[in-house]
Order: structure tokens, then C-alpha cells, then sequence
């Protein structure tokens, strides 16, 4: 290449003096592009904001402002709304029903007292306003009622009528409504909504568990890219190095060509992996951004965890902990209510039926609106409706019998969905010290790896080891490496998973569950 290089230079100094020009404005043009280049290279470098986080204030953001938390917030609103719903069902309703005006002008057919119909040219006027006020019972199922109104009817005069005006008033009229041997919704409802609005509230306490846990793992995911970025770029370095030793070392004859190939492979293998390397990072860094919220360009630079901690994790006081916190053990007391509920509603919905409705109440009629509320009459009503049935072929029972069979399905179901959450718990716990003390073991060996690689390298520098030996070395360094920070992720990950799964923090020994 040198020589190369020397020859060009020599014909271009030997040339005319337009060559000379033209070689001179081309390294000016690429000198000013260079320039150029580079200041746009700044200037995006620039655009990126820098992050340097560590794994605690990572976790601490996808806690409180990552999409998923936002998610989470909505959710947990929108709960809190159907809660509110639900209370205000149990509460007194109270409507305004008014027709102002109902005009009717039009040719109806009337029944004549003697039984026929004829075609009769109407015209009136109806107005009419009521107010009701109404109550559910819970324990009953039924409804008591309290409306007042007031009606005017106005005929116009006709060929016919001579018109006329009237008014009809309520001034007080009070009713119920009972079924009875029915399927009591509100009586249910009442047991299961709130617990329903419970285990929402727990949910969005694992939400953020959820995303403490995710961001761990994304932390780590950038984290070893990086460090591996790291490494690979100080490995290409020892390469090329290496390369160049080993290069001089074989024009003297010291190492055959098998060994100076050997390390040329080395090299390219460094520069695979160094372009490998920086995209994982790339992606990793991405990844974590996205999932923060970060809307704007922002690169990462992440700060290892200083040592882990060394508590130890009662199983018993884990298991306690998610009993009382966790969303699911709410959820299996709301499924079985639920399976009993409908088995109610299998039951009562067949078979016989009884409703009574009855009403009370004074009225007054009057040409005038004093009238309407003078020499008022009661009135009463009451009804009792009954619906037998005769002959289903089976179907009522079948319907119960489904209904009875889902609730045991259900009572199982939970049952071995209670045992696989202790299971879980109690193999999380004993996971975390397992976790812990391969922590400490990896650590170790990495720097007995690290360690060997430096003295096999300075012995094949003297020439007292094979550039195999080397290798072999290097490899052992970075497996050793990849080791310590995937143990030292697992470890982490599953500290988190165990925060998730008992929405207790067992460092800090609080509980993690918001009001």
C-alpha cells in the first residue's frame, strides 16, 4: 500500500500544472465535504438526549409514566365509574315525565254508544307533567314508587263541540312492586361489585409491578448489549494488535502462515461481532425508550447494579403478604358468588312465579286547577299476576342442572388455581436465594476469566504461548463474561417477578399497594 501510494505521488508531481490544480480543488471539495459531514453527524448526535440511569430510577419511571402505566390509570378510572354506577342503582331515582303540548288535530274512528264506528273530526289539546320518585329494595328485590302530576285537556270547539277544558290532578300516589320467588339481581350484585371494584383497585397495584418487571428486563437487555458493544470493540482492538504482532513475528519466520490466518480469521470474526454488537444495541436502546414513553431521540447510558442485596425471603411471610394483596384471591371469591348466583337464577327463573303490584293514592278532577284539587277521591289498585308452568319437558331442570354442574367445574377450577399461586410463590422465594448464590459464583469466575486471559495474552506476547492457547483464552473470558450478567439478570428479574407476584418490596420491607 505504501508503495502504492508512493508511486501515484510521484506521477502526480511529475505532471502538467492542470492535474496539479484539479488534484488540489478535489482534496479542498473533500475536505469541505468532510466538514460538512461531520458537522451533521454532531449536530444529530447532539439532537439525542442523553439518560444515565441506573436500574432503580429505570424502574422507578416505568412506574409512573410509561404507556403501560397510563393504560393502567385509565383502566382503573373507568372501574371507578362503573363502581359509581353501581352505588347509584341502590340509591332513590328521581325523573320529570312532561308532554307540553300533545296537540291532535285529526279524523279518528270512534265506537258510537250503540256499537258502531263512525269517522269523527277531532281536536284537543293534552298537557301533562309528573314527577317520580322511586326506590329498589335490595332485600326483596322489589320497588316502592312516589309520583305527583297534573293533567289539562282542552277540546277545541267544533261544528260539533262546542269545547271544553278539564284538568286532572295526583296530588300524592305511592305504589310497590314485588316479585316474588324470582331471581334477586340487586341482592347478588351487592356481593359481587364490590369485590369486582377491589380486585380493579389490586390490579392496577400489579400493573405497576407488571412494569417495574419489564423494565428490568429491558434494562438488562441494554445493559449487556452494551457492555458486550464494549467488549467487542476492545476485542477487535486486541485483534488488530495481535494482528500486526503476528504479522512482523511471520516476516521473520517466527510463526507459520497456518497461525498468522488463525489470527487474520480472529480479526474478522471481531469485526462481525462488533457490527452485531452495535445493532443489538441500537435495538436495545430503542426498545427501552419506547417502552419509558420517551417520545423525543434519547440514548441511554446505563449504570450496573452496585452488588445485590443479601436479605433472605421468609416463604410463610411472601405467601401471607400475596394473600392479602394480590388481585387473584379477590377474583376466586367473586367466581364462586358468581357460580352461585347464576344457579339462583337457574333455580328462580322457572317454575312458579308470583308479582304483586298495588297502588295508592288521591286524585281530583275540575273544570278549573282549584277544582282539580278539591273533593279529592283514593284510589287504589293491586294486582297479582301468576305464571304456572304446566309442562316443560325438562327444561327448567336441565337449565338448573347446568347451572349446579358449572358451579362444582368453577369450584375446581379454583381450588387448583389456589394451589398452582401458592406453588408459585413458594418457588419464586426459593428461586431468589438459588438466584443469589449463582450471582456470587458467576462473579468469581469471571474474574478468575478475566485474570487468565490477561496473563495468556502477555505470555503469547513473549512468545511463550500459541495464538490457540490465546483464543481458546478469550473465549473462556467472554463465556465467563455472558455468564455473570445473565445470572446477574435472573437475579434481578426475578427480585422484580417476586415484587409482582406479593406486592411487597422485601429490601425496603414495604407493601407495594397504593389506596
Amino acid at each position: 500500500m505504501s508503495t502504492h501510494f508512493t508511486t501515484s505521488t510521484s506521477c502526480i508531481l511529475q505532471g502538467s500544472n492542470l492535474s496539479a490544480l484539479h488534484g488540489k480543488l478535489r482534496a479542498a471539495l473533500m475536505a469541505c465535504f468532510t466538514l460538512l459531514l461531520l458537522s451533521l453527524l454532531c449536530t444529530r448526535v447532539s439532537a439525542q438526549e442523553l439518560y444515565t440511569l441506573n436500574l432503580e430510577e429505570v424502574v422507578d419511571i416505568a412506574r409512573s409514566e410509561s404507556p403501560d402505566m397510563k393504560l393502567a390509570e385509565t383502566r382503573l378510572n373507568n372501574s371507578l365509574w362503573q363502581y359509581r354506577s353501581f352505588q347509584a342503582d341502590y340509591k332513590p331515582q328521581i325523573s320529570l315525565d312532561a308532554t307540553l303540548p300533545g296537540l291532535n288535530r285529526s279524523i279518528e274512528p270512534i265506537t258510537l254508544p250503540d256499537g258502531r264506528e263512525d269517522f269523527v273530526s277531532r281536536a284537543f289539546m293534552r298537557n301533562s307533567v309528573n314527577l317520580f320518585l322511586s326506590q329498589p329494595i335490595t332485600a326483596t328485590g322489589g320497588q316502592v314508587f312516589l309520583t305527583t302530576g297534573l293533567r289539562r285537556l282542552d277540546v277545541f270547539e267544533t261544528d260539533i263541540n262546542p269545547g271544553s277544558l278539564s284538568h286532572l290532578s295526583t296530588p300524592i300516589s305511592i305504589g310497590f312492586t314485588q316479585p316474588l320467588r324470582t331471581y334477586n339481581e340487586l341482592k347478588w350484585r351487592q356481593k359481587t361489585e364490590p369485590l369486582r371494584y377491589q380486585e380493579n383497585r389490586r390490579e392496577f397495584n400489579e400493573a405497576k409491578e407488571q412494569a417495574a418487571a419489564t423494565a428490568s428486563d429491558l434494562f438488562f437487555d441494554l445493559l449487556i448489549a452494551q457492555l458486550t458493544l464494549e467488549a467487542a470493540d476492545k476485542n477487535k482492538s486486541n485483534a488488530d494488535t495481535l494482528y500486526k504482532i503476528s504479522q512482523g513475528r511471520y516476516s521473520v519466520g517466527r510463526i507459520a502462515e497456518t497461525d498468522l490466518l488463525q489470527i487474520e480469521l480472529s480479526v474478522m470474526n471481531a469485526n462481525a461481532q462488533l457490527a452485531s454488537a452495535n445493532l443489538n444495541a441500537q435495538t436495545a436502546n430503542e426498545q427501552l425508550r419506547s417502552f419509558l414513553g420517551i417520545t423525543t431521540d434519547a440514548n441511554f447510558q446505563l449504570i450496573p447494579p452496585d452488588g445485590i442485596p443479601t436479605n433472605t425471603v421468609d416463604v410463610e411471610l411472601a405467601l401471607q403478604y400475596a394473600l392479602e394483596n394480590r388481585s387473584t384471591i379477590l377474583a376466586f371469591e367473586r367466581r364462586a358468588l358468581e357460580a352461585e348466583a347464576e344457579v339462583d337464577r337457574a333455580i328462580k327463573s322457572n317454575g312458579f312465579q308470583v308479582d304483586i303490584n298495588g297502588q295508592f293514592g288521591l286524585s281530583g278532577t275540575g273544570r278549573s286547577l282549584g277544582d282539580a284539587y278539591d273533593g279529592l277521591i283514593d284510589q287504589e289498585v293491586v294486582t297479582l299476576g301468576i305464571r304456572v308452568p304446566i309442562a316443560d319437558f325438562g327444561k327448567a331442570r336441565s337449565r338448573i342442572e347446568v347451572a349446579r354442574s358449572n358451579q362444582d367445574l368453577e369450584r375446581l377450577n379454583i381450588s387448583q388455581e389456589k394451589i398452582s399461586f401458592e406453588r408459585r410463590i413458594r418457588l419464586q422465594v426459593q428461586q431468589y436465594g438459588l438466584l443469589r448464590d449463582q450471582v456470587a459464583l458467576s462473579d468469581r469466575a469471571n474474574e478468575v476469566a478475566i485474570r487468565r486471559e490477561a496473563i495468556t495474552r502477555n505470555r503469547y506476547l513473549i512468545g511463550k504461548l500459541s495464538v490457540t492457547e490465546l483464543n481458546l483464552a478469550v473465549q473462556e473470558m467472554d463465556a465467563a463474561r455472558r455468564q455473570y450478567l445473565s445470572s446477574l439478570r435472573n437475579f434481578w428479574v426475578g427480585y422484580y417477578e417476586l415484587r409482582r407476584l406479593t406486592l411487597f418490596d422485601f429490601i425496603s420491607g414495604e407493601k407495594l399497594v397504593v389506596e
